[in-house]
């Protein structure tokens, strides 16, 4: 009710979800999905770029308008701006005829400003109303295309979820509102009615339960932050957590340093190296006092960043989305989180997560305590500045 009452999207039955882990592998599962478009094509994420990884992406939009299908693009203008091809995929998207919109341009000498530190980090794509992506993965080579990240051999890991059923709708709900708030166009012909199909799905046992759970500086509550809390301490037996910014707020660290107290196990997977140097000192300024409430915190090994972010309660529930535990997330930038209540899905995030640990090496206070002075007084400036980033 929690959930319903935040984002006003109510948890339905009756879908199929599965996990990728694989960078290229989803891309191609997002594109064999673009190319297989009978009517509609929408796609939002937070940067979406043309460079040799995406290039068949982009060539599945360009057939799809071609055959009459509607492609519909949002992407976020400034991540995407800060990319290297920007340019190059602007006059792309053009030049196939795909609708295409900035969100939350900053753009002045064209009228459009907005603050220029809300942005929207969501990742999206819906085919059809029959198919959806979401998860941590934008449209991308996994080096960002930096040069630094190319010269330190760096890549990024994520996770993306592939749904059939009503949630579809749900997500497509995100999309709509999106495009409407950059376009003032309703897409009403877009929103797919529930079918007997659905109905009959939702009373399969093997089907899952899942909601759709938008956040953003648009709704009242922190959304995401009050579901995460509430599931922190809903837990009864293991949290595991997966997030590459993990900079929490007073509430969030109090939910996980009580369940430990409470017998609960936690988990916490992070980089072992960052990207963003002032965030991840920040982050690295809790892991004394989550090490000393006996939290296991496993860093992922070089040269991959961790950029996945989801979590897992007991064996009932899982959570996976494009949002950080930090503060940006929370009252910054739009986010899209999937709660999913479903052992059998639990148990697709459980091989995830052990396959990270595989690739992991454990934290422990004794190492932690052994780092020098300056190291920690950076960490803590980082931390007193995470709010601002």
């Amino acid at each position: 009710g929690l959930n319903r009452n935040l984002g006003a999207m109510p948890l339905v039955g009756g879908n199929r979800a599965s996990l990728d882990g694989h960078y290229d592998e989803s891309l191609a599962a997002m594109t064999a999905a673009i190319a297989a478009a009978k009517k509609y094509v929408h796609v939002e994420f937070y940067i979406l770029t043309l460079d040799k990884t995406t290039a068949p992406f982009f060539e599945a939009m360009e057939a799809a308008v071609a055959r009459g299908v509607v492609v519909r693009v949002l992407l976020d203008h400034i991540a995407s701006v800060r990319t290297p091809d920007y340019k190059a995929t602007i006059k792309r998207l053009t030049a196939m005829g795909a609708k295409w919109h900035l969100m939350l341009p900053v753009q002045p000498f064209k009228g459009k400003y907005q603050r220029p530190d809300l942005r929207n980090h969501r990742k999206l794509l819906i085919v059809d109303g029959r198919v959806a992506f979401m998860g941590s993965q934008n449209v991308i080579d996994r080096s960002y295309n930096k040069k630094s990240n190319i010269r330190r051999g760096l890549k990024w890991k994520e996770l993306i979820v592939r749904l059939e059923g009503p949630i579809v709708a749900g997500l497509n709900a995100i999309f709509i509102t999106d495009w409407y708030s950059e376009t003032d166009e309703l897409l009403r012909r877009e929103t797919e009615p529930i079918t007997d199909e659905d109905v009959r799905n939702a009373n399969d046992p093997e089907e899952l339960d899942a909601q759709v759970v938008p956040s953003g500086p648009g709704f009242a509550g922190e959304n995401n932050l009050r579901l995460f809390l509430a599931l922190l301490y809903y837990a009864q037996e293991r949290i595991v957590i997966t997030s590459p910014y993990f900079v929490p707020d007073e509430a969030m660290l109090t939910a996980i340093t009580t369940a430990t107290q409470r017998g609960i196990a936690v988990d916490l997977f992070v980089s072992e190296i960052g990207d963003q140097a002032l965030v991840y000192h920040a982050q690295r300024s809790y892991y004394e006092a989550l090490l000393r409430a006996g939290v296991r915190i496993w860093m992922y090994k070089a040269p991959y960043i961790l950029h996945a972010k989801h979590f897992t309660i007991d064996d009932d529930v899982a959570v996976i989305g494009s949002s950080n535990m930090d503060m940006r997330s929370f009252l910054l930038n739009m986010e899209v989180s999937l709660m999913v209540r479903g052992r059998s899905f639990v148990e697709q995030m459980r091989e995830v997560e052990d396959g990270y640990r595989r690739d992991s090496r454990e934290l422990t206070l004794d190492e932690w305590m052994k780092q020098p002075l300056r190291s920690t007084v950076l960490d803590n400036l980082a931390r007193l500045t995470s709010a601002l980033q």
